[in-house]
């Protein structure tokens, strides 16, 4: 059994490093050449010429978000692209969100006949306002769904455009985001059914009227790890997947997807605890259904900062959430893994999701449970013991190093060198300090999954936007 379970660490432990070693090598290769083949003047071609810009609605779900509604929505409002709208659900909130909306932004209601697309709980009234200033501005209200995913297909329904955004009201976009997420689309052969974009923590940074004017990494410890384990996320792992045409997921929080894909797939699942996920692959299998070539695509370019984690109680709950909806996923797709109708979805999506993302904890778990009681029982060889902890060290170094190159190529975003080798010198310590916790909480989300408690939006407590001289910075945020 000993000598089994060693073997079988020893392969698994391989075969990931010979995916990430891939994977970053394809990730290099992709953003430079996303780097040379977007430039400036594609991105100005948009603006100079208008017309040519597809339109693009972006949905924000809100619930109970009174602290920070007014100052999303603002910011959303001044997205320099030139054809595009700004749809807010309320979904069902109890608090203040609602009546804020309204008094801001001079919101009436108006007459609207609405189709119901796909599923979602019912809409109770549509609202635009007087203020010609507020044009863009289309308001949702209806009956809360229990889930981010119904209230997303409240916002589908009624995009008017061929593109939608799905994102948070806590996220802030930059500027030039619709302008970065549309260009793979319109450069494309074949068609481009979503693209994700980088997200990092917007915590220590400096915000100003719902702009990023000074990008820092985090201060506190958490946010910081989690920083880090993002940029590895989208501009290692993604950005190699992209060149397969195989990218697992498009982020819940930031994302551009084609809006008659989702509709046709049948739009968010509105009991799913990770509608990404799970959206991503049912658009796949609607693509593969249908016999329609299309492609998936990660853009490399910051494009949405949100807020991290400040504790360990608010990453307990973030990544008990995240590995419910794991299981879930798992579950409901299980008939797509080596399936050969599904091409890459079947024999490479899911199989890398099932056994390097889904088992991985529950491995990893195991693992420690038996180095403990080869502890114990004086069965380890420490000679080798140690060579092997320095190998999972400089892997983890080489991919943190890899992850700041890419950034650098794209840009400096942080203004000195110092703070990109602090994120490099405490990824060294985030498999000590950080990750173990991640393993424990994801399996807590099992857990809970199995015994099939009733999961809803939950409480969500904000301090906002804190003034400092003329600028903003973001505080703690706790997420249920």
């Amino acid at each position: 059994m000993i000598y089994f379970f060693s073997y079988l660490i020893y392969f698994y432990a391989g075969a990931l490093t010979l995916i990430y070693v891939s994977l970053m090598i394809m990730s290099y290769y992709n953003t430079l050449r996303y780097r040379y083949r977007y430039s400036k003047k594609e991105e100005d071609y948009l603006k100079k010429f208008p017309d040519e810009a597809p339109g693009i609605s972006i949905v924000a779900p809100a619930f109970n978000e009174e602290v920070i509604i007014v100052d999303s929505v603002h910011s959303l409002l001044h997205l320099n692209y030139p054809n595009f709208e700004v749809i807010i659900v309320n979904d069902g909130s109890k608090d203040k969100t609602l009546s804020l909306l309204i008094d801001t932004f001079e919101l009436e209601e108006v007459p609207y006949y609405y189709v119901y697309k796909v599923y979602c709980k019912p809409v109770t009234r549509i609202m635009r306002s007087k203020n010609p200033n507020y044009s863009k501005l289309v308001v949702v209200d209806k009956v809360n769904g229990g889930t981010k995913a119904d209230a997303m297909n409240a916002g589908v329904n009624i995009a008017q455009y061929d593109y939608f955004i799905n994102t948070d009201v806590d996220c802030i976009l930059a500027e030039d985001t619709l302008t970065k997420i549309i260009l793979p689309v319109l450069d494309s052969e074949e068609q481009v059914i979503a693209v994700g974009a980088t997200m990092r923590m917007v915590n220590g940074c400096t915000i100003e009227n719902g702009r990023v004017l000074r990008a820092k990494p985090p201060q506190a410890l958490i946010p910081l790890f989690q920083e880090t384990e993002y940029l590895r996320s989208y501009l290692v792992a993604k950005m190699g997947w992209s060149m397969l045409n195989a990218i697992p997921n498009v982020s819940g929080g930031f994302g551009l997807f084609d809006t008659n894909v989702v509709i046709g797939a049948g739009g968010f699942d509105s009991g799913s605890h990770a509608e990404d996920m799970d959206m991503t692959v049912r658009m796949i299998a609607y693509m593969r259904e249908n016999r329609k070539p299309y492609r998936i695509v990660q853009c490399p370019y910051t494009c949405c900062w949100t807020e991290g984690p400040p504790n360990i109680s608010v990453l307990n709950s973030q990544r008990t959430r995240w590995g419910r909806g794991m299981l879930q996923f798992m579950i409901d797709h299980r008939r797509f893994i080596f399936n050969k109708d599904y091409g890459r979805l079947g024999f490479l999506v899911m199989p890398y999701i099932l056994f390097f993302e889904f088992l991985a904890p529950i491995i990893e778990f195991v693992g420690m449970l038996f180095l403990l009681f080869l502890l114990f029982t004086n069965q380890i060889n420490f000679d080798t013991f140690w060579m092997m902890l320095l190998y999972a060290y400089l892997i983890g170094f080489a991919v943190s190093v890899i992850t700041i190159s890419n950034d650098l190529i794209l840009g400096k975003l942080y203004k000195n060198f110092s703070e990109y080798l602090k994120l490099v010198l405490f990824s060294a310590f985030e498999s000590i300090l950080y990750h173990p916790l991640v393993v424990i909480f994801t399996l807590r989300g099992y857990l809970q999954y199995l015994i099939k408690r009733d999961f809803k939006w939950g409480k969500m407590t904000r301090k906002g936007f804190c003034q400092t001289n003329h600028a903003n910075t973001v505080s703690d945020v706790e997420k249920i």
